[in-house]
């Protein structure tokens, strides 16, 4: 994983087209289905949003937009309930649906003339927007057991409407598409697994429908999310940051031409059926080395989509080869055909599926073996992303290292740079935010971070742009009140495990600014600090992540102030020659989770020198005594403060979490 996080995950509709032409199309395709045309010939028209399965909030009006023949009169019909409007000189109409009480289904009826146009299946309940990068992103059936998660899934009262990635540079009135799907095996997989899981959780005590509007894309920054407004742009800032875009574009596409020279459009390296590029006696010293795991846009090819060959070797002895083996490639960004010694051994579709490839005996020899991976990518990042380790062979329960990675390109196109796009200001909320602004929630869930947190210049800036984002959400979303609910996923822990204490650390930072976001009212925070995992950035355990945040909808908006929804969290310390008391909030009946030793992990302290040390901390009923034999005069305390702190287990009688914490300021 380089220094400049990007998080690859579902691709966008936008294919093979550079920034500045997907710019073009995104705005050249601004009016889209809320957008009349100026003839009188605009036929009856629904917004996108209401479609058949759609859910509706209930206990407000809801709007409801669409187009048709200018200065025509359009009744809209739901549940015993009508509206009425009339088409303006371009086609477009609003409508206003008095408010519904949880409930359904109903048809929803829009007429005008003699055009009529019925939607079916809706349903009246609760709607929650879910926001962010991958890890909100992250669908059921990657998640842990998920295949039973789908094939149990049996809520039609569960529905998601999933906005597909897209930009552009001034603010739509159309969202790009998406449709309506209920929580059935044939569809939740494909549903966010945060916010399924949410859902499915909040339904046991809330018993309405749930509806998810899934906005996510994975490895966006928070910037990208921000409205103009609330990023202090007016159209001139924007136009110049679009302009720079273009040039940058312009200087990517000829820098890869100017590397590769020659444009492959055949793959040289698959001709009928033989994998020519696979021959293991094949010379390839001219290959070009590459950094395995990675996605080799972060490796001197920015901006290359197309079909990519790997070699590397791996040595075995005889009695190795002869007892056969596996190979582990990880996650390959998007699908692959693997070969040893030029004996296919596996192949898999999908940028987030691991790879596991048996290696028979028949494929392997003693001494150096060759493998080759033929890599294909639509769009976005592409390579060999491995995860957990990979990639490496496995020999008698052992890992053998995977050696001399060489790359060379079969077929190069041009794509769009996904994980360049998602982080450019503004433009991801103009096309998939905007358009949803008119359309009521009970509030909104947000799992984002990851791609601000790459360093502590980012890191720093990330707390007036969280506070920012909440607060100009609330006021952009019309007709919904300005303390509108908004919770968000705390940063997992992910990377190097330190050694010793560090001062500085952006992904601690970055928590930092989440948990101080909580002093906004209406506000909720998840701690996943005890599920991540050092060497993959996307927590599989998505179930308990969704079963947190209904904790904190039930305690928050649901009236049950009873339920604890919150870790032990620092309340204060006190200094008492060597030792430091600290005293926890959320901690009734008093802290868990020491080991057998009696100690609890992840503790530091520092004297006026600022330099930390690990500490030892033993629970005292709602408090941690900390030490360290390094400190004899500590001032300052830390808790799980580190961008990968590992073995944290402070929790309370809950069974949540301890929220890192430091009562400095260095």
């Amino acid at each position: 994983m380089t220094s400049r996080l990007t998080l690859s995950t579902r691709r966008s509709h936008a294919r093979g087209i550079g920034v500045a032409a997907a710019m073009a199309v995104a705005i050249a395709a601004g009016g889209g289905d809320a957008r009349a045309q100026g003839s009188a010939s605009v036929q009856l028209t629904l917004a996108k949003i209401f479609q058949d399965g759609a859910v509706l909030q209930r206990g407000v009006a809801v709007p409801i937009r669409g187009t048709a023949a200018p200065g025509s009169n359009v009744t809209l019909m739901i549940g015993g309930r009508s509206a009425r409007a009339t088409a303006a000189a371009d086609g477009r109409w609003r409508a206003v649906v008095p408010a519904m009480q949880a409930g359904g289904p109903f048809e929803l009826v829009a007429k005008s003339g003699n055009a009529e146009r019925t939607v079916h299946d809706v349903m009246i309940g609760d709607v929650w927007l879910a926001s962010g990068q991958s890890n909100m992103e992250w669908v059921v059936r990657d998640a842990i057991n998920g295949a039973s998660e789908v094939a149990s899934a049996n809520d039609r009262d569960i529905r998601a409407f999933k906005v597909p990635h897209a930009w552009g540079e001034h603010p739509a009135d159309t969202l790009p598409g998406g449709t309506w799907s209920v929580g059935d095996p044939a569809h939740v997989g494909d549903f966010s697994a945060v916010a399924y899981f949410f859902a499915r959780d909040l339904r046991k005590s809330v018993h309405v429908p749930i509806g998810i509007v899934d906005v996510s894309w994975g490895g966006s920054a928070i910037e990208t999310w921000l409205s103009a407004q609330a990023s202090g742009l007016d159209s001139a800032g924007v136009a110049g940051i679009m302009s720079k875009e273009r040039d940058y574009d312009v200087a990517r596409r000829a820098t890869l031409q100017r590397k590769l020279g020659a444009i492959p459009t055949t793959d040289s390296g698959l001709v009928e059926g033989v994998a020519r590029w696979a021959d293991p006696v094949l010379d390839d010293a001219a290959w070009r080395a590459i950094k395995v795991p990675g996605a080799w846009e972060r490796d001197g090819l920015e901006g290359l989509d197309g079909t990519v060959w790997y070699r590397a070797t791996f040595d075995l002895s005889a009695a190795e080869a002869a007892n056969g083996a596996s190979l582990m490639l990880g996650t390959i960004d998007d699908d692959d055909i693997s070969w040893v010694n030029g004996v296919q051994v596996g192949s898999t579709r999908g940028y987030n599926v691991p790879r596991r490839y048996a290696l028979p005996a028949s494929a392997l020899r003693a001494g150096r073996n060759v493998l080759a991976v033929r890599v294909v990518d639509g769009t976005g990042d592409g390579g060999i992303t491995g995860g957990n380790g990979a990639p490496y062979v496995g020999v008698a329960g052992e890992r053998r290292a995977i050696s001399g990675w060489k790359l060379k390109v079969g077929v190069a196109n041009f794509g769009t740079d996904e994980q360049h796009i998602n982080k450019i200001p503004v433009i991801s909320y103009n096309k998939m935010v905007h358009p949803l602004l008119d359309f009521p929630i009970a509030g909104i869930l947000w799992y984002q971070g990851e791609s601000n947190a790459n360093d502590m210049l980012q890191a720093r800036k990330y707390a007036d742009q969280f506070t920012t984002l909440i607060s100009s959400w609330r006021r952009e979303w019309r007709g919904t009140r300005r303390d509108l609910p908004f919770f968000w996923v705390q940063l997992a822990n992910y990377g190097t495990v330190d050694s010793t204490p560090p001062l500085e650390a952006p992904w601690a930072t970055v928590r930092q600014a989440q948990t101080a976001a909580q002093r906004l009212p209406m506000t909720g925070q998840v701690v996943t600090i005890d599920i991540g995992t050092a060497d993959d950035i996307h927590p599989r355990n998505k179930q308990e992540v969704g079963r947190r945040m209904a904790l904190v909808a039930r305690r928050v908006v649901y009236g049950a102030p009873q339920v604890e929804s919150q870790g032990p969290t620092y309340r204060s310390h006190e200094v008492q020659g060597s030792r430091v008391t600290v005293r926890f909030s959320h901690a009734a009946g008093g802290l868990m989770g020491a080991g057998a030793d009696g100690r609890v992990l992840g503790f530091a302290v520092a004297g006026a020198d600022h330099v930390f040390h690990w500490a030892d901390a033993r629970i005292d009923g709602s408090s941690v005594i900390v030490s360290s034999d390094a400190v004899a005069h500590p001032v300052a305390v830390r808790y799980g403060w580190s961008n990968s702190p590992a073995g944290l287990t402070l929790q309370n009688r809950e069974r949540l979490p301890a929220v890192p914490f430091r009562t400095d300021s260095w």
